[in-house]
């Protein structure tokens, strides 16, 4: 397929995505299933300004005072595929498949408006009702932490220490042009690429069979590694999910000890029996039923929550959820947060630590629930969470953003990774 044909793919999926008000996943996959004839380089490109669209929606939309598919999709290759309307015209001219041409008002809107004349909200390609949040959040740094969230997330990978080292994984993976990340300490990153361009299909790799590496944002590994899961501990992962910080903190404690894990979505759990096996684990249980947890109460070492939220630290990764956020979906998942920490918090032992988690940037879903729990729990309390960052990764290494000098955030305009808040509440004892 041509340029044309890749367009009006993309234009076919967004206005299938907004009449139906469905996951950006599904509309692409059903796309794929009615245009066979596509190849995976196509199905990536469409994929590609789909994912670009959604991202910056607002901004497009506002550029082109027009929020159809089609002019937000046309905005893509303006802003952030390297066309003009005039290149892009001689581009599509001779496709048959093209999309028919912009729409003069658009077209006139795209060449006379700055953004700068953008209320700030559509600047920032946020929801309009959560930028008070923001700035809640980040104070006059609320807008470039919004932007950082628009744009192409990297492909980041973390090597399972207990298989190959960093370096071993990273020249496997040399032709997909890895490197080494810049915090985590096993960290591995392949650039996000631009335009039609498609990430490596990792999993496919024989490295990847055998268990050297793992594919888990770098937030997601930092927050894992500030755990400070260390061998022979018995630490509870409360919302394990699929795994991935469960996998990463029982490598840490080189397959001596216990991590106990645990979700109450028994489907979020089911692909952790498989990572276990190839990563050659040892060390981990898996409870599907809460019943299972009642020998562990108040015997933890560490309890980690890693809380469902609303997951506004992964808007690069899924830009759909972002339009389809609600009030009543935050107060959802703080009412469900607040269970966790006082359901997990019962397997703490006196002197461990009940460690509070979210893919949130939300002070509703990080700051302000940890304060409340605390102030409810006095046996509780917040501890410093910042020397055991420098200790891990040192002083030189980005800083994550820290609204009380006691909890940490991590965001794409800070550490160019996943936004994830961090606390650590030790037990009195």
């Amino acid at each position: 397929m041509r340029l044309g044909g890749r367009l009006e793919g993309a234009i076919s999926v967004l206005a299938d995505i907004d009449a139906r008000k469905r996951p950006v996943a599904d509309a692409l996959k059903d796309w794929g299933l009615a245009h066979r004839f596509a190849g995976s380089g196509d199905r990536a490109a469409i994929g590609n300004i789909v994912y670009d669209a959604l991202r910056m929606r607002l901004s497009h939309a506002w550029l082109m005072d027009d929020d159809s598919a089609a002019a937000v999709a046309h905005a893509v290759m303006f802003r952030q595929w390297g066309f003009t309307p005039e290149s892009l015209a001689a581009e599509l001219a001779d496709d048959k498949f093209a999309p028919p041409p912009l729409s003069a008002d658009a077209a006139s809107a795209f060449e006379s408006r700055s953004l700068d004349d953008a209320p700030p909200h559509i600047r920032g390609d946020i929801p309009v009702w959560v930028q008070p949040s923001f700035e809640q959040a980040f104070g006059a740094e609320w807008l470039a932490e919004a932007q950082a969230l628009a744009a192409r997330p990297t492909l980041d990978l973390r090597a399972n220490i207990l298989k190959a080292s960093r370096d071993k994984a990273v020249k496997a993976l040399e032709r997909a042009g890895a490197h080494a990340a810049k915090i985590a300490r096993y960290g591995i990153r392949i650039a996000a690429g631009e335009g039609a361009s498609r990430l490596p299909n990792v999993t496919a790799e024989l490295s990847f069979q055998k268990g050297w590496f793992e594919v888990q944002d770098e937030g997601s590994q930092i927050v894992a590694d500030l755990v400070l899961a260390r061998d022979g501990e018995q630490i509870l992962d409360y919302c394990a999910g699929g795994g991935g910080k469960t996998l990463a903190m029982a490598a840490a404690m080189h397959n001596k000890g216990q991590v106990h894990a645990y979700d109450a979505d028994r489907k979020r759990l089911a692909p952790i029996i498989e990572r276990l096996k190839r990563a050659g684990t040892r060390n981990v249980q898996v409870h599907d039923d809460a019943k299972g947890l009642s020998g562990l109460a108040g015997r933890c070492d560490k309890v980690l929550v890693d809380a469902p939220c609303t997951g506004t630290g992964t808007w690069r990764r899924r830009p759909d959820t972002k339009w389809r956020l609600t009030a009543k979906n935050l107060d959802e998942r703080t009412a469900q947060q607040q269970d966790a920490l006082a359901q997990a918090s019962g397997f703490v032992k006196l002197g461990g630590e009940l460690i509070y988690v979210t893919c949130s940037v939300l002070p509703q879903e990080n700051e302000e629930q940890v304060r409340r729990f605390t102030a409810d729990n006095p046996d509780f309390e917040i501890v410093n969470a910042l020397p055991a960052w420098d200790g891990l990764f040192g002083k030189d290494a980005p800083r994550p953003h820290s609204s009380d000098g006691l909890t940490v955030t991590l965001t794409p305009a800070s550490t160019d990774t996943d936004g994830f808040f961090f606390c650590r509440m030790q037990r009195k004892g």
